[in-house]
């Protein structure tokens, strides 16, 4: 409901005369990029890196909500072509950036004081610039090196316009059987409600702290990163935060340069990542390879926590015992009771077909070696599942499906040998879920 009303502040009612124009200004990028693909044709280059090329340039010259989706693409190429997301993964961190006065105005309207009044020194030129903001290097007059992050001016009015039209976009596509299991509209209020919250970096920086508060005294709380706030110089549109020195996630030859082993990097990545969804109700949302770094020690360094995706009780104690039904157990007609108490079916009595599929896949993903997983396959295996279940999935889920988009090009870029399944630390957790399951299982009276 929280998620609902927040996604009510982004998707307010724009007039048709936006809207229209808005659709316009889509189709005339749209045309404007395959007249380039035309004349690339023309002049004999490769028309697929020519496609790749313009699709991007026109998701970036029609803005954040564009940007948005391409990032999805970018950390995706299991799903989508490599070519494409190649080209995309531009749009991480490397957007063509505001205006410098325009930065400067903004600062000074938030702090106070313009930015070398307030800062010791401050690079006017932006590290990185992705689709909501810029991020700017300084350091503060008592000598910390920090980031200050940095809203893109005008950004509201031009969401209101596309979140409408995506809105209705996804109207259509629940009249499809595998747009109602993707569950669209929910897909569309959550994404709206994310970007109100990405919009009030004072939201981001408290779900920073509470994200690392999450894993309490486990030991995956000494093996991440999260930036420090510097909350007297952080406001609704700036966020300014420690410097830490570490390099993409995805960059191979950096990571084991600096002498890091790939496999516990990933195990770092995903215990962490289970240990807060499945214990402490929260998750990164946004796991993209400019938000997830690695340090000279081998730590994982999470930014950027516009997006965070939370479980209420209830659903974690069902996910944690559908886990263990589905991976320890083998009780695959458990595993369906608990996907229809968490809403994900539609009937009870497509759960026999759907529980042999599950069985395979599971068993599947249980043996094979992640460089061996076409992924591309294994979602349209999940798609039938899906179909034999009748399944609408709940949108937390659908969100928790976008990141494991993201961790499997990190896997298969730096451990692709690795059989999570296998490994004893994954044993060791999932055995403490599964204990924990039963626990809550006796207290039920079940």
């Amino acid at each position: 409901m929280e998620n609902r009303s927040a996604a009510k502040a982004v998707l307010r009612k724009v007039p048709v005369t936006t809207e229209v124009a808005r659709i316009g200004a889509t189709a005339w990028q749209a045309a404007l990029g395959t007249g380039h693909v035309v004349g690339a044709k023309i002049r004999r280059k490769q028309t697929a890196a020519a496609i790749a090329h313009e699709t991007r340039d026109r998701f970036a010259a029609l803005g954040p909500t564009y940007v948005k989706l391409g990032q999805l693409i970018a950390s995706s190429p299991g799903v989508f072509p490599e070519v494409l997301s190649n080209e995309f993964r531009t749009l991480l961190d490397r957007v063509p950036p505001a205006a410098p006065d325009d930065i400067r105005e903004l600062i000074t309207d938030q702090l106070g004081a313009p930015p070398e009044d307030i800062f010791a020194t401050f690079d006017h030129t932006p590290a990185a610039s992705a689709s909501i903001a810029q991020v700017h290097f300084a350091t503060l007059k008592t000598g910390e090196k920090v980031v200050v992050k940095i809203q893109r001016p005008g950004i509201k009015a031009r969401l209101a316009a596309d979140l409408q039209i995506l809105d209705r976009v996804a109207s259509v596509l629940e009249w499809s059987r595998y747009g109602r299991m993707l569950n669209p509209t929910e897909v569309v209020a959550d994404f709206a409600g994310n970007l109100h919250d990405e919009l009030d970096f004072r939201t981001e920086a408290k779900s920073m702290q509470e994200w690392l508060a999450s894993l309490g005294s486990s030991r995956f709380a000494a093996q991440v990163r999260v930036p420090k706030v510097y909350w007297e110089f952080t406001t609704g549109r700036v966020l300014t935060m420690e410097h830490i020195d570490a390099v993409r996630i995805d960059d191979v030859a950096a990571v084991r340069a600096g002498g890091h082993d790939g496999v516990a990097v990933l195990r770092t990545l995903l215990l962490s990542l289970l240990e807060s969804a499945f214990r402490g109700g929260i998750f990164h949302g946004d796991l993209h390879a400019g938000n997830v770094l690695v340090d000279s020690a081998g730590r994982v360094v999470f930014l950027d926590f516009g997006i965070v995706g939370r479980f209420e009780d209830r659903t974690r104690v069902i996910l944690r015992q559908l886990l263990v039904d589905l991976m320890l157990r083998n009780d695959l007609d458990a595993a369906g009771r608990a996907l229809f108490e968490l809403g994900a079916t539609g009937t009870a009595t497509s759960r026999p077909k759907g529980a042999a599929q599950m069985g395979a896949i599971s068993a599947e993903l249980g043996t094979a070696e992640l460089g061996e997983v076409s992924y591309l396959q294994l979602g349209k295996k999940l798609a039938d599942l899906a179909k034999a279940y009748d399944a609408k999935l709940p949108r937390e889920l659908v969100l928790v499906g976008k990141q494991l988009l993201y961790v499997e090009r990190y896997m298969k870029l730096l451990a692709p040998r690795w059989k999570p399944f296998e490994d004893p630390a994954v044993v060791d957790f999932t055995f403490g879920l599964l204990a924990q399951a039963t626990r809550e299982s006796r207290a039920a009276g079940q």
